[in-house]
């Protein structure tokens, strides 16, 4: 099949065919995830950043290609969330620039477009690091800029790009070592790699219809809402709620990576009913969709992925929600006439990311203004944190992101806003209590973000979590299922028990100058353990002053700060 010319109809249909196979293997894509952690997020994130800018396509009006792929770039832009998310951004937004001005795109339009886009993906990066979505898409652009120079074929210009797209994803364990030494290719390289495979696919004819083909589950959608408002309205006082996590999943039944067992419905059920009430459980052949309400969240996903990849995944702090709805209640009712924003809103809103309950009080209580929930789980898109900064009212805000995967969609919020914006880029939740200790809200938003930032080294990260596979790295060999020590991003120690994991990893985190450990509880981790691991710290040194703290987040346990 030769195409000579792309039109808006086929564009759309290209850019729809391409989110869809995103959401098909975004669970693909976050199982290559170098750390192996329970919250590998790279297909996660592009394939919503992706979903984002296919709706902004889909919704514009113009019959303009150049128009059609500028709506795209802002949807992939607000949308973003991860630095995998923000990066396939900038490659459409490159793209979009490349083409500007046109109708209809030849080959030579098209591959002058990609190669716009890695430019600017590039240029986005402040330290870009070879054997990434970088190299791909450097080298595929290359080769599409070749090939345009003999063909007008837009399909044989695209079987290239997709061949060399491909080529250079196999390259990019030997050009990172840490990817060679955990035996994948990089994840946000192979999650472009099937962007480019859908729209040669979908331009050729081999995908006539790439729509996602999970079956219409409304009416399971319409029991699950039911069976969680019948519960959850009569509970009024959040103190009152036993078990505090609305979760729910969808599962594909068989897909995957994780998949250890065959589904049975009454295996699947009765598990589940363990571990909460509100449990409601409706599944077809291809999925099975669970709500719950429980206190662990961290495992309904576990047990859910023994069966099948998670597509969807959704976690509400119930308390949370209700004591937001009660500090509403007593608020008074603005007139219609009154503003939204507060009538005495701070100068400067300090916006934090984090997940858990717990987590966000502390932020709270050391100065934070407003609180984004999101994290290691859940990154934040750049719309979530606009949406933030806007809604603050401030004059100016700070934004700590506590986590290195959202950087980059905290600096694309800052660019964006009206209001002038500082990001303290602090990467964990620890760097970010410890950079409020030097909040002065007397100060300049200048002289905050450099006085905060400095004070990120002062405080060492640890946290605990198991393993989802068998791997080896830096040495280490982990064992699937066993409980990791990750302290300031690197895996230092290992051990089936989680109590041992988390005691080592203090005794690697302690020095002379060590003065606090504070000690975190996710929803997985619990009080008793928490006080055995106290204990243990004590007994390495009497001195150390200890605090537990119970935070609430998900997937880690604990979360252990040394200051």
């Amino acid at each position: 099949m030769t195409v000579t010319k792309i039109t808006n109809l086929e564009f759309g249909k290209m850019v729809q065919a391409a989110s869809n196979r995103l959401q098909q293997n975004a669970e693909f894509i976050n199982s290559l995830n170098v750390f192996p952690v329970p919250d590998g997020d790279t297909g996660t994130n592009m394939s919503m950043s992706l979903a984002s800018g296919a709706k902004y396509e889909r919704e514009a009006t113009s019959d303009d290609v150049a128009d059609l792929a500028a709506a795209l770039a802002k949807g992939l832009l607000m949308g973003a969330r991860g630095n995998s998310g923000v990066i396939l951004s900038q490659i459409f937004r490159g793209f979009s620039k490349g083409i500007e001005g046109k109708a209809t795109l030849t080959g030579k339009d098209f591959a002058a477009g990609y190669a716009s886009g890695a430019q600017t993906a590039y240029k986005a990066v402040m330290k870009p690091t070879e054997g990434t979505i970088l190299t791909v898409v450097r080298e595929s652009a290359k080769a599409g800029i070749e090939k345009a120079d003999e063909t007008d074929d837009i399909v044989e210009i695209l079987a290239t790009i997709y061949e060399a797209a491909q080529k250079a994803l196999k390259k990019t364990p030997d050009l990172l070592p840490v990817l060679k030494e955990v035996g994948v290719v990089d994840s946000g390289g192979q999650g472009l790699t099937f962007v480019i495979q859908a729209f040669y696919e979908s331009l050729s004819g081999k995908v006539i219809d790439d729509e996602d083909h999970t079956p219409d589950n409304a009416e399971m959608d319409e029991m699950i809402n039911a069976e969680h408002h019948r519960s959850a309205q009569g509970q009024l006082d959040p103190d009152d709620i036993v078990y505090g996590y609305c979760t729910e999943i969808m599962v594909r039944i068989g897909r995957g990576k994780q998949v250890t067992k065959k589904f049975d419905y009454d295996e699947f059920y009765n598990y589940l009913a363990d571990l909460g009430d509100s449990l409601l459980v409706v599944n077809d052949d291809e999925i099975v969709k669970v709500h719950v309400h429980t206190e662990h969240p961290g495992k309904v996903l576990s047990w859910g992925q023994q069966f099948g990849d998670l597509q969807k995944v959704k976690v509400d702090n119930m308390r949370w929600q209700q004591e937001t709805i009660m500090e509403k209640d007593e608020q008074p009712t603005a007139t219609s006439s009154e503003s939204s924003v507060p009538s005495t809103p701070v100068e400067t809103a300090v916006i934090a990311v984090s997940s858990g309950e717990g987590i966000a009080k502390l932020f709270k209580s050391l100065g934070v203004t407003h609180v984004i929930s999101g994290g290691q789980t859940m990154n934040p898109s750049t719309q979530d944190i606009v949406d933030a900064i806007n809604a603050s009212g401030a004059k100016k805000a700070i934004v700590l992101p506590n986590n290195g995967n959202i950087f980059m969609a905290a600096d694309q919020a800052a660019d964006v806003v009206e209001i002038p914006t500082k990001i303290v880029h602090s990467k964990t939740i620890a760097q970010g209590m410890t950079a409020m200790l030097d909040f002065n809200p007397d100060s300049s938003l200048e002289e905050n973000q450099t006085a905060m930032e400095e004070n990120l080294a002062t405080v060492k990260s640890g946290e605990v979590t198991n393993a989802i596979r068998d791997t080896t790295i830096d040495g280490i060999d982990i064992k699937k299922d066993d409980f990791m020590g990750i302290v300031n991003g690197k895996i230092t120690v290992t051990d089936p028990d989680v109590q041992m994991a988390a005691i080592k990893m203090v005794k690697a985190m302690l020095d002379d100058d060590s003065e606090i450990v504070t000690i975190i509880l996710g929803s997985d981790g619990d009080e008793k353990t928490a006080q055995a691991i106290e204990a243990a710290i004590e007994e390495i040194d009497d001195e150390l002053e200890i605090e537990i703290h119970s935070g609430g987040q998900p997937v880690y346990p604990y979360l252990i700060l040394v200051e």
